[in-house]
C-alpha cells in the first residue's frame, strides 16, 4: 500500500506541474493533461509493483538463508496475492473516499439531470479495481519470475485500458460492462497462473461435500437418544 501511495504522489506532482505550466483556460488541453496524468499514474503504479517484486525477492532470499531447511516460509504466490490485494484496497479507498464524502450532502443525486446511478456505479467500479489489482499482482509476479515479458505488457495494457474506460463516464454502460469483462478474463488468467484448474475445483468441491457429510454423521452420533 505504501508503494502505491508513493506512485500516486509522484503522478500527482507530475500532473500538478503540467497543469501550472500550461494554459488553464484551454479546456481541451486540460482534459488532455488529465488523460496524460492517468496514464502516467498507471505506468508509475506498475513500475512500483516491479520495484516491490524486486524488494520481496531480496527479502525472500534472506528468509531462505536463515531458515533451517533453506527454503523461505512464504511462497512467491502468497506474496503476489498479498501485494495485489494491498494495491487494490488502497486504490479502492482513494477511489471511493471523495465519493462517500460527497454523498453526505447537500443535494440529491440526479436533481440537475445527472445520472441517479452515480454512487452505485462508483461502488461497482471500485470493487472491480480491487479485484483487478489482486489479479494483476498474481500475474505480474509470476511473469517477472518466469521472465514472460509479453505477460507484463498485457498487464500494463489492460491497466491502461481500464483506466481509459473510466473517461467514458457518465455513460456507465460503456465503461462498466467492458471493465467487468476485463475483470472476469483477468481473474481466470490469474486463476490459471496460480495453478488452478477445473479439475482442482471439482476436487475441492468433492472434498468439501465429504467433510460436510462427515460433520453431519458425527453430529448425529453425538445426539443422545431420548426415552
Amino acid at each position: 500500500a505504501f508503494f502505491w501511495l508513493v506512485s500516486l504522489l509522484l503522478a500527482s506532482l507530475i500532473w500538478f506541474v503540467s497543469v501550472h505550466l500550461s494554459d488553464r483556460e484551454d479546456a481541451k488541453l486540460q482534459y488532455g493533461l488529465l488523460v496524460f496524468g492517468a496514464a502516467v499514474s498507471v505506468l508509475l503504479q506498475e513500475a512500483f509493483r516491479f520495484a516491490y517484486f524486486k524488494l520481496l525477492k531480496k527479502a525472500d532470499e534472506g528468509l531462505a538463508t536463515i531458515s533451517e531447511d533453506g527454503r523461505s516460509p512464504i511462497s512467491l504466490r502468497q506474496m503476489a496475492y498479498v501485494s495485489g490485494l494491498s494495491f487494490g484496497i488502497i486504490s479502492g479507498v482513494f477511489s471511493v473516499i471523495n465519493i462517500l464524502a460527497d454523498s453526505i450532502g447537500p443535494g440529491v443525486v440526479g436533481i440537475h439531470g445527472d445520472s441517479p446511478y452515480y454512487f452505485i456505479t462508483s461502488a461497482f467500479l471500485t470493487m472491480a479495481l480491487v479485484l483487478l489489482h489482486t489479479f494483476w499482482g498474481v500475474i505480474f509476479f509470476d511473469a517477472c519470475e518466469k521472465r514472460r515479458y509479453w505477460c507484463l505488457g498485457l498487464v500494463v495494457a489492460s491497466h491502461l485500458l481500464t483506466s481509459g474506460l473510466t473517461f467514458l463516464n457518465p455513460r456507465y454502460e460503456a465503461s462498466l460492462v467492458p471493465i467487468f469483462i476485463i475483470t472476469l478474463c483477468t481473474g481466470l488468467w490469474a486463476f490459471v497462473t496460480a495453478g488452478g484448474s477445473f479439475h482442482n475445483v471439482l476436487k475441492c468441491l468433492s472434498c468439501k461435500q465429504e467433510d460436510d457429510s462427515r460433520v453431519m454423521m458425527y453430529s448425529a452420533l453425538q445426539v443422545p437418544f431420548e426415552d
